[in-house]
């Protein structure tokens, strides 16, 4: 074998196991109370976990956004990934008005290619379904990308009547829809009148879009999910609401998903208030403490059925350009490399379980986005695997981050466990806060939902 993990605590979404793990050609090909020690590696796991990677469904690396690019192009984004326990990242290829689906992926496919450092998949975000283009939906879904998003919000967002027809057209071909629900007409009515009344700063960001303006386009969403009874998958889930209409249509039996990110359940909207509150403005913005409340107890109902991170990161300097104007600041934080250690750190309070842990962050993922090889220590899957110290104390500093990014949200947050060693299809890519990875070594994850 290439890589035996001995004396380890596999940890799957329905227990957690003493066991050992042998990986050969990038592959899981045992899991035994004991193999023998005859490998090129062997790693003694006595007293840590021995996890699935990570899979961050929702990235934006090397966006272009307001003005300016996400601060993290594909190498330092997905190094960043492999340093916190997360394998496979699924970044947005934003498609170009005019342009067909799966050249939308070839795109950012030939940028990504070289520059990844973990496995990597896409999701179409949709803009242009004119002239023939919504058929391409399907021809994505043949090519190995069966996932599309819709914005409700921002310039480029679809309306109403195109986000119905790439509903119903997913529908037809099998594709998943996941959908960025805010209400657009709102937003811009709200930020209007701060404006004109000179309310400028990082506050109003959340006051122009507080919890209702995300909820009603929430339901508005999920009714029209539901009256076609097509699948649906709402990133970052923020708000009470939302979670009650989540429950609601999960109750009546629709697949419908929920996803929310780690800046949710651990900040809320007072952050805005704080000197640095800039630093923090993302879309949708954190909300207040019932729905951060909310948020977790969905995590423990199995309403919310993925964490991601919305990974958009911008420098300081960027971030700068709204100290006096909210609307000029690049919407967007890192979290790609601490999603699963927070995730785990919650479990290592008791806040959750870790084989929650892993069902959220791992094998929902690879299960909704149609990924067979990914998201469980399992004979045959990917040699995806992160070993974890239940003991070890971590504080998250910007200098400790792998992101290219000159400051982290995350700033002083303390974590009691922290992962010591990532193996990416077999290899070595993290270990004991170092990267130890290859620009490149990361491949193309086609997937099919069938």
């Amino acid at each position: 074998m290439d890589l035996i993990i001995k004396n380890g605590t596999v940890v799957t979404p329905s227990g957690m196991y003493k066991a050992d793990v042998g990986v050969q050609d990038g592959k899981i090909v045992e899991i035994a109370a004991s193999i023998p020690a005859e490998a090129k590696e062997v790693v003694d796991a006595a007293g840590k976990l021995v996890l699935p990677g990570a899979i961050d469904g929702h990235t934006h690396l090397a966006m272009p956004f307001g003005g300016t690019i996400s601060s993290d192009d594909y190498f330092a984004g997905t190094r960043a990934a492999a340093c916190g326990g997360t394998t496979t990242v699924f970044d947005f290829a934003m498609q170009d008005f005019g342009e067909s689906m799966v050249d939308t992926i070839k795109r950012r496919d030939a940028m990504c290619a070289p520059d990844a450092a973990v496995d990597y998949g896409f999701h179409v975000a949709v803009k242009d379904v004119s002239g023939g283009l919504l058929d391409t939906m399907a021809e994505a879904v043949a090519y190995g990308v069966p996932t599309f998003k819709v914005f409700m919000v921002y310039d480029f967002g679809v309306d109403d009547g195109v986000f119905y027809q790439v509903l119903e057209k997913a529908k037809s071909c099998n594709a998943l829809i996941e959908v960025h629900a805010e209400n657009r007409d709102i937003i811009a009515a709200r930020t209007k009148e701060f404006l004109a009344e000179g309310k400028t700063d990082a506050w109003y960001h959340y006051l122009s879009r507080p919890e209702f303006v995300e909820a009603e386009a929430d339901m508005r969403a999920i009714q029209w999910a539901k009256s076609l009874d097509a699948p649906l998958y709402i990133v970052h889930l923020a708000n009470k609401q939302g979670v009650e209409a989540v429950t609601k249509a999960q109750q009546e039996g629709y697949e419908i998903y929920a996803e929310t990110c780690p800046q949710y359940l651990e900040f809320t909207s007072e952050v805005y208030k704080r000197p640095d509150g800039r630093n923090f403005i993302c879309s949708p913005p954190m909300k207040g403490e019932e729905s951060r409340q909310a948020l977790w107890n969905a995590i423990n109902t199995g309403v919310i059925s993925t964490l991601a991170t919305d990974h958009c990161p911008f420098q300081s300097y960027e971030k700068d350009w709204g100290k006096d104007d909210f609307t000029k600041v690049p919407n967007g934080c890192a979290g790609i490399e601490n999603m699963y250690p927070y995730m785990l750190a919650a479990a290592n309070a008791g806040k959750i379980t870790f084989e929650k842990a892993v069902e959220l962050c791992a094998a929902n993922p690879a299960r909704i986005f149609g990924c067979k090889d990914k998201g469980a220590v399992e004979v045959g899957k990917d040699a995806d695997l992160v070993i974890y110290d239940p003991e070890l104390d971590f504080t998250i500093t910007n200098d400790k981050m792998h992101s290219d990014c000159d400051h982290t949200i995350w700033e002083g947050v303390s974590l009691h466990g922290y992962p010591i060693a990532t193996y990416s299809r077999g290899r070595l890519v993290y270990r004991d806060g170092e990267f130890v990875g290859e620009r490149g070594w990361g491949r193309f994850v086609k997937r099919s939902r069938i």
